[in-house]
């Protein structure tokens, strides 16, 4: 008895040291992120947002449309690097929060945007839109909720094969860019069957998987050929159109 005890107490150690080298790994691993570009900060200033806990919010500029857009970052990819595209919403009178997820990886906080939300009783419209796997986490919260949103912004990105929207009303936006070497054509293509058939899809010529934030070149990508200012004001425009033109 004294020695199964033994064995028992060895593995129980065995595993705590297992799970603290996995810990410790990954949180290595996901605080070697993308910052955002030393060019974002010549449109965006300190006082044009707020941080608050982990919510970085840029209020309506103007007179509050009652519009409101909580956006789930890519993998790995620090919530100021989208910062432009946020700010300049909020000067059409859109509120934007981005989120600051656990371990920069938008899959372990799914339903943090509901956090935001219900912090904000005065918005009467809500929209989630996500980066890469942070759509995947804006559609899995958007399906979960769809009586709080009413629809999903998608950049380089589509639901995951569990996340079924197509016989939700949720009002989708996709947007997708030419030379993006991490979220192919045929990936969106092949997403299709899980959005309502009244989404949107449309393609920034030129562009590709970075520019939809601004944080710089990323592993894996194909270069843009437009720059990335200009594929961030695309971002801006198409969204705004989107929301509008119910």
């Amino acid at each position: 008895m004294v020695h199964l005890k033994k064995k028992i107490r060895v593995l129980l150690i065995v595993l705590v040291c297992l799970v603290l080298v996995l810990y410790f790994g990954l949180l290595a691993w996901s605080n070697n992120t993308y910052a955002p570009a030393d060019e974002m900060w010549e449109y965006v200033d300190e006082d044009d947002y707020s941080v608050v806990g982990d919510f970085t919010i840029f209020t309506p500029k103007i007179v509050a449309n009652g519009i409101g857009i909580v956006i789930y970052p890519g993998a790995l990819v620090e919530p100021l690097a989208y910062a432009y595209y946020a700010n300049e919403l909020s000067k059409e009178g859109y509120l934007v929060c981005i989120l600051q997820v656990a371990f920069n990886m938008s899959i372990f906080e799914t339903n943090k945007a509901g956090e935001f939300i219900k912090e904000h009783e005065e918005v009467d419209t809500w929209y989630v839109a996500g980066h890469s796997m942070g759509g995947v986490s804006a559609a899995s919260y958007a399906l979960d909720n769809v009586e709080i949103v009413e629809g999903v912004i998608f950049f380089a990105s589509y639901p995951s094969d569990a996340t079924d929207l197509s016989k939700t009303n949720l009002r989708i936006l996709s947007i997708y860019a030419e030379n993006d070497g991490l979220t192919l054509q045929e990936d969106i293509g092949n997403s299709m069957a899980l959005l309502p058939p009244s989404a949107q899809y449309v393609e920034i010529i030129g562009g590709n998987h970075a520019g939809f934030g601004m944080y710089g070149m990323q592993k894996y990508d194909n270069a843009a050929t437009i720059t990335n200012l200009e594929q961030q004001d695309q971002m801006v425009t198409l969204t705004i159109a989107f929301i509008e033109n119910e």
